[in-house]
């Protein structure tokens, strides 16, 4: 089966007992940066040391048909960097060829970039849209922000430091001044 395990985001202690039984079980691990895997391996002091696969935003339509053959022979355990695969990282062409092809798909829950965001915000949590990164050209981005301008729901963004202030900027021109927002 294919196991998408989320890892810890800025925070070691985060990691979950799951997460780290994982790691010394594994086998065979696809990740978004496998130094970064190494690295997590390292710091968790997990003993194991798994094949390491290279699943990533240029790799990873190319690479999902052998993983999931792959999986179809032992558990196939996915990590991105920070978080859970699949949400704006590495992992979602996979699990749709997972899914075609009869394989099982599942989750180690943890750490969630999009969850703690909205909790701590302050805005409504009772209904919300998660967008993830909003498109980098200006025109794309504006036309983007004008299909969501009338949604009155808190929607959660990701975005880059480099890219926050014309962001924002692109958000308060889109949905107005008035409009609540957290950073």
């Amino acid at each position: 089966m294919i196991i998408l395990a989320a890892t810890p985001i800025g925070n070691l202690g985060d990691a979950s007992t799951r997460l780290r039984q994982a790691l010394e079980d594994a086998d065979v691990v696809a990740s978004e940066d496998t130094r970064v895997t190494q690295r997590l391996l390292a710091a968790l002091g997990i003993a194991n040391r798994p094949r390491l696969i290279a699943l990533h935003e240029h790799n990873e339509r190319a690479r999902a048909a052998d993983l999931v053959e792959l999986a179809r022979d032992g558990d196939l355990l996915v990590l991105s960097d920070a978080g859970m695969p699949t949400v704006s990282d590495p992992g979602f062409p996979l699990v749709q060829a997972a899914v075609a092809a009869g394989v099982d798909v599942t989750a180690i829950p943890g750490p969630s970039a999009v969850v703690t965001a909205l909790a701590v915000s302050g805005l409504p949590t009772d209904r919300f849209a998660f967008e993830g990164f909003l498109p980098r050209k200006a025109g794309d981005r504006s036309r983007r922000l004008a299909e969501l301008a009338g949604d009155r729901r808190t929607l959660v963004f990701f975005e880059a430091p480099s890219r926050l202030a014309a962001s924002l900027g692109a958000l308060a021109e889109a949905f107005g001044a008035d409009r609540p927002a957290a950073v």
